[in-house]
């Protein structure tokens, strides 16, 4: 006579495929609802830009975040040719941490395999390390000041 374990297994239906393997979800956060293809490459993105409340540089747009925050998207809207990874125009259009923000963040559906390298930052004032893809920040000149620095000099 079989063990109850065996007669668990044995009486068990076959998982039948899952219906989410067939429904679209966000290529970046996962949700199956409100979702939109991307312009520049064709991935399902949740249509939520109406979410961002104008200068308020929320990071709550799936849409938005691909559109403004990765090459791929500068790649499209600039009309660049070919693969944006392979694009010099792209390359030679940012600072190199910048580029390397813009190409490997989490906005991205696909990230640049191979980042070059880059010396960080600095703040002209303090000296503190600027992470000039998160930090807050301004420029004088190809100076740049963090946010302390600058409300002391102004």
């Amino acid at each position: 006579m079989p063990t109850a374990s065996k007669r668990k297994t044995a009486t068990k239906k076959k998982a039948s495929p899952r219906k989410r393997a067939s429904t679209p979800r966000c290529g970046l956060c996962g949700k199956t609802k409100n979702l939109t293809k991307t312009q520049c490459c064709d991935q399902w993105i949740c249509a939520n830009a109406d979410k961002y409340v104008l200068f308020s540089y929320a990071r709550n747009s799936c849409y938005r975040n691909h559109d403004r925050y990765t090459m791929c998207s500068y790649h499209f809207h600039e009309k660049h040719e070919g693969d944006w990874r392979e694009c010099e125009k792209c390359r030679n259009g940012f600072d190199t941490e910048l580029y390397v923000h813009f190409s490997t963040n989490e906005y991205n559906f696909v990230k640049l395999e191979n980042p070059p390298a880059f010396e960080p930052t600095r703040c002209k004032g303090c000296g503190c390390v600027i992470d000039l893809g998160h930090d807050g920040y301004t420029m004088t000149g190809d100076d740049y000041l963090c946010t302390s620095c600058y409300k002391i000099s102004f």
